[in-house]
């Protein structure tokens, strides 16, 4: 899976957490939870939501590594290898 269809499941589980999110807009490098006004609750649907789609198991301890929309896609990559 390349990382533009990597962004686009990310973007899927993001939208039902804060529909109201320009994507286009999103910085790349800044915190997706402070730019988006995601609490934590909200970001561990997410993050739920993210195993359930891609299959992928992603550890509490990893949760700090996944801040920006870069970390998520580069984090995310590395796991489907």
């Amino acid at each position: 899976m390349d990382s533009a269809a990597i962004r686009r499941i990310i973007e899927k589980g993001l939208k039902q957490i804060a529909p109201e999110a320009e994507f286009d807009e999103l910085p790349q490098t800044e915190s997706i939870r402070e730019e988006l006004d995601i609490d934590s609750f909200d970001f561990l649907n997410f993050l739920i939501g993210l195993n359930e789609e891609l299959g992928i198991d992603i550890p509490e301890s990893d949760y700090e590594k996944l801040m920006t929309m870069n970390d998520l896609i580069a984090y995310l990559e590395e796991k489907l290898k």
